[in-house]
């Protein structure tokens, strides 16, 4: 399942964005930003996991290989509209997967979008999922709450610092894992999309 956002005037740049564990294409916070990205001309799939496409609720299993093949087909037809530049993405599990994928592939996207990545369980701070983070060739963008339980942001930006490709870092201030975007936005975190959106659009400019 999935739906891609159509921008009025399109950049002619793409992104295949993604959900958590938990979720689904559905999850606000994808809703959001989506809707905020084809407002500036890029247009955004958001697509299910494989995982999900299986069972409607429950987490991923297994070592996401099929998850990763699955983002791997997303982007191929992104590019098959003829996208100039297709860039990939995922809120939590999602963005991990994504992370894997480029740092295996890297020449299937022209970026990375990760949206509180899962730097480790939480209270497991000694077991970092950071293996692969240098071999990550491409730019990315990190964004995750000061509150996220899996990952400080002192842990974040020494993670980030691991990638010799170009990054940026922002942190919400206050915000958990769902970067104030569980069921419903939270009022205090509405700014939250746009922020994502600017600094996506800066960095990838």
């Amino acid at each position: 399942m999935g739906v891609l956002h159509s921008p009025a005037i399109p950049s002619g740049d793409a992104l295949v964005l993604t959900h958590g564990a938990g979720g689904d294409h559905r999850a606000p916070l994808l809703v959001a930003v989506a809707e905020k990205l084809a407002g500036s001309g890029i247009a955004v799939l958001r697509c299910d996991l494989p995982f999900r496409q299986q069972r409607p609720s429950g987490p991923p299993r297994g070592t996401g290989s099929e998850d990763r093949t699955g983002l791997k087909r997303a982007l191929e037809l992104l590019r098959a509209t003829g996208s100039k530049r297709v860039f990939i993405g995922g809120q939590s599990y999602g963005g991990r997967q994504a992370s894997m994928l480029v740092a295996d592939e890297p020449e299937v996207a022209d970026g990375l979008l990760l949206l509180s990545y899962p730097l480790h369980a939480p209270g497991r701070p000694d077991q970092l999922r950071i293996k692969h983070l240098p071999n990550i060739r491409i730019p990315a963008l990190f964004v995750s709450g000061t509150k996220d339980p899996f990952g400080t942001p002192e842990e974040l930006n020494a993670a980030v610092a691991l990638i010799p490709s170009r990054t940026s870092f922002i942190a919400i201030d206050g915000a958990g894992h769902d970067l104030g975007y569980g069921k419903r936005a939270s009022k205090k975190f509405q700014s939250v999309p746009a922020q994502i959106a600017d600094a996506f659009l800066k960095l990838f400019s």
